[in-house]
């Protein structure tokens, strides 16, 4: 299992961001999350099987067309790929909340140079606003709900660099390093990222965490 999670590194590099952006370019409408089923509740906030299942299918199309045929059942279940999409689901649920807490936000001009910095609103190199607005009319998507879905993303992304950020190697583990400066770099990135997993199971703990396993069958 480890030796396959390893060759097919690459896909949970991404996998986060992945999560993110579906809900941006494939959001097909509100959800009324009065009536919808509650898959997982992280405190009061809920994730609805309508929200994981587009999740999932956006995914799970991204490794349909990188590995193309290889991408079969038998894969799909060695990757774990409903538990893992609903995970970093939650993932992501955690650490705005977290970020609530703490007061951290995208500002208008933070949201503004995100946006322009997007090649698919650019022509030429430069943002072009009628492309803009027509990508979002294309996928029946308000700026509105877009935007608010962009400052979601890059508020987790401040988070998980606010926590690695915090974290460095000690003297005594970068002598324990055995190589040269990519080892060190590989080294405190896998710390890094370890720091912003504990970070989030200690909230999960405190927050409180519930999922209705037996929907995802």
């Amino acid at each position: 299992m480890l030796q396959f999670m390893r060759k097919h590194a690459k896909f949970f590099y991404v996998f986060f961001f992945l999560i993110i952006i579906s809900f941006i370019f494939f959001y097909v409408g509100p959800i009324d999350k009065s009536t919808s089923i509650p898959l997982a509740m992280i405190g009061k906030d809920r994730i609805t099987m309508e929200e994981y299942s587009k999740t999932y299918e956006r995914v799970r199309e991204n490794h349909r067309d990188q590995l193309k045929e290889k991408f079969n059942d038998e894969m799909e279940k060695k990757l774990g790929l409903k538990e893992r999409v609903l995970d970093m689901m939650i993932d992501e649920k955690i650490l705005l909340i977290a970020a609530k807490d703490l007061g951290i936000k995208v500002s208008d001009e933070e949201l503004g140079q995100i946006i322009r910095s997007e090649p698919a609103f650019q022509r030429d190199g430069v943002f072009n606003k009628d492309i803009y607005f027509r990508v979002l009319k294309s996928n029946r998507m308000s700026t509105e709900i877009y935007e608010s879905s962009r400052k979601a993303e890059f508020i987790v992304v401040k988070m998980k660099s606010l926590i690695a950020e915090s974290v460095d190697l000690t003297d005594s583990e970068l002598k324990q390093i055995k190589g040269g400066v990519q080892e060190i770099i590989t080294a405190r990135q896998l710390k890094r990222e370890k720091a912003i997993k504990s970070y989030i199971e200690g909230l999960k703990n405190m927050i409180g965490v519930k999922v209705n396993t037996e929907l995802l069958s």
